[in-house]
């Protein structure tokens, strides 16, 4: 369920997206809420890098600030792609040839990992793995580090594709081959939410 500031954060980031920059009076007047309140949400999303201000002086006197939403926002909230995922999905697995279907899958990974690559950092695979579970943190994506034996185990606490992975393990695949790239480590997935468990986990081999 979501928080009446995550609601409200929401609403605000809307506005922006429709409206363009905005001040906080007519942000206030458009929301129906203090200019306190505004300048609270501003701050808290200027925070999370999602908006960002700029000073327009007119004439005399301080020069007022107008908001608007940083490119990072607009990657989160402008886009949908839900739906053409699926699709995409249905046309991979249509692919009959397990080798080309894998290949797929492979090329997928490594697009991912090169879009994600300059962002996880460390020296060691552990390290890494913490650097991976704060990037994916960005999106809303909880991951847990822990040992086994010596040996990091990465524990993804909730599925990023859960509707494409109700269709086939397929996705699970791609998963094991990013976090691998990513981690520069092999890896084996130990469990599985399709199989019962509670989450799933990768750990090195």
């Amino acid at each position: 369920m979501s928080t009446v500031s995550e609601t409200s954060d929401a609403q605000l980031l809307d506005l922006l997206r429709q409206t363009g920059a905005m001040n906080v009076s007519q942000l206030s007047d458009d929301m129906g809420v203090t200019a306190t309140a505004t300048r609270q949400r501003l701050s808290r999303l200027m925070t999370q890098g999602l908006v960002e201000r700029e000073a327009a002086k007119a004439g005399r006197g301080r020069p007022s600030h107008r908001y608007s939403l940083t490119e990072k926002a607009r990657r989160q909230i402008g886009n949908n792609y839900g739906d053409l995922a699926i699709m995409l999905w249905d046309e991979i697995r249509a692919v009959k040839d397990p080798e080309i279907r894998r290949g797929l899958f492979q090329r997928l990974a490594s697009a991912m990992a090169r879009f994600y690559a300059g962002r996880v950092k460390g020296a060691t695979p552990s390290a890494k793995m913490e650097s991976l579970k704060d990037l994916f943190a960005e999106r809303r994506v909880p991951m847990e580090v822990a040992s086994n034996g010596g040996l990091p185990v990465l524990t993804v606490v909730d599925c990023p594709y859960p509707e494409l992975a109700e269709k086939d393990r397929g996705i699970c695949a791609v998963e094991k081959m990013l976090f691998a790239e990513l981690l520069a480590s092999p890896l084996r997935l130990s469990q599985c939410r399709l199989e019962g468990h509670s989450c799933c986990q990768f750990e090195t081999s």
